[in-house]
C-alpha cells in the first residue's frame, strides 16, 4: 500500500496551474524510477528542475573483481576501512553482483562542493558511527548511530557530517528498496 505524505505548500488538486504569491508558477515534476507504474513523488519547484548550472566530471563507481571465481572463506573488517576526506572516494565495495553492491564508507568531511545522484541504484545507508544530515530536494533528514537512510535512485543528495569519525554501511540496489508490507508506519511523528 502506498504511503502518501504532504509537506510544504501544495495545490488542492494535482497537475493544475499553481502559482506563488508573486504570481510566478511553481514548476511541477513527477519523479519516479519505474515510469508511471510504481512509487513516485509529485514535486513543486521554484525554478524549473531542468535548469542545470553545471555538470561536473562523471565519477566512475563500478567495482572491479579482486579475485575471480573465489571460493575461499574471507573475513571483512568493515569498521577498519581506511577513512578518506571525500564521501564517494571513501566508499569501499566488499561484495557485488548484478543486483547490488555492499560496502563501507568512512568519510571525514562533508560533501561541501557537490551534490550526488546515483542514477543506477537505490541506496540504503546504515549509520554505524557519526551523525549529520542528508539534504535532498525532498528536505533534510537528520541521522545518527543506528539509523537507516533510504535514498531512491535518481535523488540528488548531499551528506553533511557533524563528526570526522564516520562509518556507514551502504547497499546499492538496482531494484527498488521498499518498506516491507507487514510494517505499519506511524506518520504522526513526521
Amino acid at each position: 500500500m502506498p504511503v502518501y505524505q504532504k509537506h510544504g505548500i501544495v495545490p488542492d488538486k494535482r497537475h493544475v496551474v499553481f502559482r506563488q504569491k508573486n504570481g510566478e508558477l511553481y514548476h511541477e515534476e513527477l519523479f519516479g524510477t519505474e515510469g508511471f507504474s510504481s512509487t513516485s513523488s509529485l514535486v513543486y519547484h521554484l525554478n524549473p528542475p531542468t535548469m542545470v548550472k553545471d555538470i561536473g566530471k562523471a565519477y566512475w563507481a563500478k567495482p572491479e573483481v579482486a579475485i575471480e571465481d573465489n571460493l575461499k572463506a574471507l573475513s571483512f573488517k568493515g569498521l577498519e576501512v581506511e577513512p578518506s576526506d571525500d564521501y564517494l572516494e571513501s566508499r569501499k565495495v566488499f561484495f557485488f553482483n548484478d543486483d547490488m553492491q555492499i560496502g563501507m564508507a568512512a568519510p571525514t568531511q562533508t560533501m561541501e562542493d557537490y551534490f550526488f545522484k546515483n542514477a543506477d541504484s537505490d541506496e540504503m545507508l546504515f549509520i554505524h558511527k557519526g551523525s549529520g544530515r542528508c539534504k535532498t530536494m525532498y528536505g533534510t533528514v537528520d541521522f545518527e548511530y543506528g539509523d537507516y537512510v533510504i535514498i531512491p535512485r535518481g535523488t540528488v543528495y548531499k551528506l553533511e557530517f557533524d563528526t570526522k569519525d564516520n562509518k556507514i554501511l551502504f547497499v546499492e540496489s538496482h531494484s527498488p528498496i521498499r518498506t516491507p508490507k507487514d510494517i505499519e508506519m506511524n506518520l504522526d511523528n513526521y
